[in-house]
């Protein structure tokens, strides 16, 4: 199986809209339908998806677009349990019959906890989710079980230690989160190689910001290579290391698959030249990044003030452009002052970052 996976929490979205939370009638399906098959012709064949990606519509995209127009042999499905949706014993199988249902299909190649920490993981243990996955298997509903992870390596270490059961582990990995003592990337890779689990790779462009670096970074990388993009370096950096099994790209454009299609393709380990001016390139990203939102979207799901907060985010990270803040509150977003402080962002978000305390500083940047 060829290396690229395609992650499906960022599809192409019709003119006018923004946001990896809306619904499918504002996902440009004929885009997608064409990225997609350049995919699947180039011999590519995992998609992941989760049930909380545009409100549920990715995974009825992918049945639309894919379950419904290829062989099923031809392709494998990764979804994803919502760990956060589940209050009792009772609350596993429907949401699980849902998600066959919403992507059209009989069993999951990989079904993943979705979204694991410290918290979360308690509370999959006391109501049995761990349990849950492995009778699945045993139905033959699910090939494989595994978890995505947004804590720290001694956290994942205990996770993996109690649960042998686990075939693989998804995990935030980019050369800029590498060394950061927040995401602990290298350290978490090492935890997976240690216990034998392979990884799978999300975040490896980091939500697109390393597609698009500071001239100074960019320099640096052009200057070894000229003909690789930012983003091909990113892809390039996870795919390198030897205990990755998948690298999720999340492409909405058919500039972003060709190149993609091209990158693993031609596919090479990074020198240690390479490494080391990645290395640089980073330290330069790294004074350029104010708040490290990544695009997830999981923050604004039931948000009561109907706020962008990513988008809000990255105009915090770019130049300040007060038409921009302007254009995305006449689209019908709430202003950043209209937060109400309820916490349902930050319990969301897997990078833990204090939305709340970011959302004062676009009031001070854009509505002052």
């Amino acid at each position: 199986m060829k290396k690229l996976g395609f992650g499906l929490m960022r599809l192409p979205l019709k003119e006018g809209f923004t946001g990896a939370h809306l619904a499918s009638p504002d996902i440009d399906l004929e885009l997608l339908k064409e990225i997609i098959d350049i995919f699947l012709t180039e011999g590519f064949s995992y998609f992941d998806t989760a049930f909380p990606y545009h409100q549920g519509c990715s995974e009825t995209a992918l049945r639309e677009l894919a379950v419904r127009r290829r062989p099923r042999e031809s392709f494998t499905v990764t979804d994803k349990l919502p760990c956060w949706e589940i209050a009792s014993p009772d609350d596993f199988s429907p949401i699980f019959k849902l998600q066959l249902e919403r992507c059209g299909v009989d069993y999951f190649d990989y079904y993943f906890l979705h979204s694991l920490d410290a918290v979360s993981c308690a509370r999959m243990e006391k109501l049995g989710g761990f349990e849950f996955l492995q009778s699945l298997k045993r139905e033959g509903k699910i090939k494989h079980i595994g978890f995505s992870f947004h804590d720290g390596a001694e956290v994942l270490d205990a996770i993996l230690s109690r649960h042998p059961e686990v075939e693989y582990v998804q995990l935030q990995i980019n050369y800029l989160d590498w060394e950061n003592p927040l995401v602990q990337s290298r350290r978490c890779y090492e935890v997976c190689c240690r216990h034998g689990r392979p990884v799978i790779v999300m975040e490896p462009v980091k939500g697109g910001s390393l597609a698009s670096l500071p001239a100074e970074a960019a320099g640096i990388l052009r200057e070894l290579n000229p003909e690789l993009t930012p983003a091909g370096w990113a892809l390039r950096f996870a795919a390198s290391l030897p205990n990755v099994f998948m690298v999720l790209s999340g492409m909405n454009t058919l500039a972003q698959i060709k190149e993609n299609v091209k990158t693993f393709d031609s596919l090479e380990p990074l020198s240690a030249k390479e490494l080391e001016a990645l290395k640089r390139a980073a330290a330069v990203v790294s004074r350029h990044i104010v708040i490290p939102c990544t695009s997830c979207h999981y923050c604004t799901d039931g948000c009561p003030a109907h706020i962008c907060i990513p988008e809000y985010f990255a105009l915090c990270n770019s130049i300040y452009n007060l038409s921009a803040y302007q254009e995305l509150l006449e689209r019908g977003f709430g202003m950043a002052s209209e937060c109400i402080g309820c916490g349902q962002c930050e319990a969301r978000c897997p990078q833990h970052i204090p939305i709340i305390e970011h959302l004062k500083k676009v009031v001070d940047i854009f509505e002052s």
